[in-house]
């Protein structure tokens, strides 16, 4: 009887359709906190704390939730992670006090991670191992998708002029949360049922220690800790740099929009880009090209500027994400790919946690320019993991797709292409 065939590529557009609008109304929501937080009365220290709770309760459920996914279905993650966006993005929105502003930020972000968790364990279960890079990064277009509209619909809705921000900001949220519905129209039959049925037949659970132990997995956690917290940081910050600097909130979008669209232009050149550099070098030079980038927002340059840097700098972020996530699932034991990426996740969110408060605190004593100085260290940092450490995934001989990973070595020939070409 010859074997089933993979799934057809239809799940992976419904995913990205999926992905587009969730992301969108995060995207859409996480500047309107920024601005409802404002209008509350909130100074940098507290728009800092309050960007690190929306990463506080994931920093806790990602590893349960992998182990979750690791032994069971992917797709019941999804619905459940809308729900939870669109209800944080809706209580946000009626939120009257900061630490409620908070608290429903943190379920906002709990929300994502489940999301997150199950379209990326997803996209590594029914990928062949060829199609990984592609398919990831086809599958975060989506995010980038919803990180271009979301900023200019928030910016586009939110005024300060008369007093009105706390109306606003409000009413961005409402919308936020109806955009996050919306994704429930994409998620039907999205997991293939033989790829559904796989996971009950998987090993022992591999412990956790032993996954960060496997070469490739810190880096590629540390790789995508740097890039995300930059992300995370623009979108939060970015509002309030243009308070500061007398930039509108509809421009603002529109800086944060180009950004993301500049991502999006990166992950459709990423194959060729990779056949023409190899994937250690792509990422180190990305990191540090971005983090020289995010050094310069610290200058007081003008819009246009801004504007020419935020789209070079969006163009080099877009690599790290996908990258990190083949360079995870590959370097992972089989039987714990989706407790890898969860190790991933919660790596992404302790970045969340503490970048945002670190940047409060610095822009409490150094201004509001200072975090991004900051968080070109750490893209030059990941710069340097990306030479060093990414090419453990390869060198570890894990298989990259579904199955138990091979006793025996790869071939002469294949070694040495992983040698040239890392992560």
């Amino acid at each position: 009887m010859p074997p089933e065939p993979r799934p057809g590529r239809g799940w992976l557009l419904r995913l990205v359709i999926a992905f587009a609008f969730a992301q969108g109304a995060v995207s859409m929501a996480r500047p309107a906190v920024s601005y409802r937080a404002l209008s509350l009365g909130a100074d940098e220290r507290a728009i800092g704390v309050i960007a690190g709770v929306y990463a506080l309760l994931p920093l806790f459920a990602a590893v349960p939730l992998g182990r979750r996914t690791d032994h069971g279905r992917c797709a019941p993650l999804l619905p459940v992670g809308v729900v939870l966006i669109g209800g944080g993005c809706a209580l946000s929105g009626t939120a009257g006090s900061l630490p409620a502003l908070a608290a429903w930020s943190g379920v906002m972000g709990l929300g994502h991670l489940c999301f997150v968790i199950g379209a990326q364990s997803l996209v590594a279960r029914q990928s062949a191992p060829a199609e990984q890079d592609r398919n990831f990064g086809h599958f975060t277009i989506g995010a980038s998708l919803g990180q271009l509209v979301g900023p200019i619909a928030a910016g586009y809705l939110i005024s300060e002029r008369d007093g009105a921000m706390a109306r606003t900001s409000a009413l961005a949220l409402l919308v936020s949360a109806t955009v996050a519905a919306v994704s429930f129209t994409s998620l039907w039959r999205i997991e293939h049922r033989r790829s559904a049925d796989r996971p009950r037949e998987a090993a022992p659970k591999v412990p956790v220690g032993s996954i960060l132990r496997t070469r490739g997995v810190p880096a590629g956690i540390l790789i995508s800790l740097a890039v995300l917290s930059a992300t995370d940081i623009l979108t939060a910050y970015l509002p309030v740099v243009g308070e500061h600097r007398g930039i509108a909130p509809a421009t603002v979008g529109l800086l944060l929009s180009l950004r993301a669209a500049a991502t999006i232009a990166c992950r459709l050149v990423m194959t060729p880009m990779l056949r023409a550099v190899g994937r250690a070098a792509l990422l180190s030079t990305t990191c540090l090209l971005g983090g020289l980038l995010c050094a310069a927002i610290a200058l007081p340059v003008p819009v246009w500027g801004l504007a020419v840097m935020l789209a070079v700098l969006g163009f080099c972020l877009g690599v790290g994400q996908p990258l990190s996530m083949t360079t995870v699932v590959q370097a992972a034991p089989a039987a714990a790919r989706s407790t890898a990426l969860a190790l991933r996740l919660t790596g992404n969110r302790l970045g969340q946690v503490a970048a945002p408060a670190s940047a409060g605190l610095i822009a409490g004593v150094a201004g509001t320019a200072a975090p991004f100085v900051m968080l070109g260290a750490l893209l030059v940092g990941a710069a340097g993991l990306g030479l060093r450490g990414g090419g453990g995934a390869a060198a570890a001989g894990a298989a990259p797709g579904p199955g138990p990973a091979p006793e025996a070595p790869a071939p002469r020939a294949e070694r040495s292409r992983a040698e040239r070409d890392p992560a």
